[in-house]
């Protein structure tokens, strides 16, 4: 199968470039135009931007893929309060312009969304953990666009991943945990005295992120269209237990100070997935969060 990976530069895109061809598969990927080239050994590379309707079609005409996986986009809860516009744009029009450019010629294309656990929203903890069939309710700019977009990607056939927290190497120090490595880095080297937060009281269900891209493959080779599956581990816990872990990998124990600018308008006290639909197309978490934890320390 050509798979087409769009954001083929970000966390996820190369580690699932690799995966793919690791199983036979043939990759094609986007990325921005008038940014550097991704360095994805392997996978075809063609510029794109979701805003623009005429180079998501030359990248379809280019490359011609038999599936898609929507990985482009806006990602930070926290930055999404600061921009909703540009959110807006790029998760939900850019993600109706993808949709149209993926069917256009008449071709029939699986379409994997990247979407986030986000659109739940506060769900009781009695009824967690959190099944697919849950009516979204989203509470921060960045949830909402990705509701919306979801809306689009069901009504095409596309297959909805609703990811959790994924955690390891790769991902943008702007997110929790490479902030944590990041600073605990510093702090190391003696350039900072003390370890900045935002709400260590919300608790998450963490995957790492190697075995979000076993899911990502799956869902390619066996997701049902129009369906939505979580990738999930089923199990939460506080950004303060994962943060003792990081601590106890980095061999650190430095003084913790709040900080207010770290802090969201809106933050979901517990989100923790229901994995069963997802097991069922032979999928399961095999890899730890410490091991996730390790990992990341190791790449700094």
């Amino acid at each position: 199968m050509h798979v087409l990976i769009t954001g083929i530069g970000g966390f996820i895109g190369p580690r699932l470039a690799r995966n793919l061809l690791e199983h036979g598969h043939r990759v094609s990927g986007t990325w921005l135009e008038n940014t550097p080239p991704p360095n994805v050994e392997g996978a075809d590379l063609c510029q794109a931007d979701l805003l623009d309707r005429n180079s998501l079609d030359r990248a379809m005409e280019a490359c011609e893929p038999d599936a898609i996986v929507h990985l482009a986009g806006l990602s930070h809860v926290g930055d999404s309060w600061k921009k909703p516009g540009e959110y807006f744009r790029v998760n939900v029009l850019g993600t109706e312009n993808l949709l149209k450019a993926a069917a256009s010629g008449g071709k029939d294309r699986t379409v994997v969304f990247a979407s986030s656990a986000e659109v739940y929203g506060p769900v009781p903890v009695e009824q967690q953990p959190i099944h697919e069939e849950r009516l979204p309710d989203p509470r921060s700019p960045y949830a909402l666009t990705k509701a919306a977009a979801e809306r689009l990607a069901l009504a095409s056939g596309a297959v909805v991943a609703r990811a959790f927290n994924l955690v390891g190497p790769g991902q943008a120090p702007g997110f929790v945990l490479p902030s944590f490595a990041g600073q605990l880095t510093a702090i190391a080297r003696g350039e900072q005295p003390v370890l900045k937060v935002g709400n260590l009281t919300a608790r998450r269900d963490f995957v790492h992120v190697d075995d979000g891209v076993d899911a990502f493959r799956v869902l390619i080779e066996s997701g049902q269209p129009g369906h939505i599956y979580n990738i999930a581990v089923g199990q939460a816990l506080s950004i303060a237990e994962v943060l003792d872990r990081l601590c106890a990998v980095a061999g650190l124990k430095p003084p913790v100070e709040e900080d207010p600018e770290r802090m969201r308008p809106v933050d979901v006290p517990l989100l923790l997935g229901d994995n069963g639909r997802l097991r069922k197309l032979g999928w399961e978490p095999r890899r730890t969060l410490d091991q996730a934890l390790s990992d990341l320390w190791a790449s700094l």
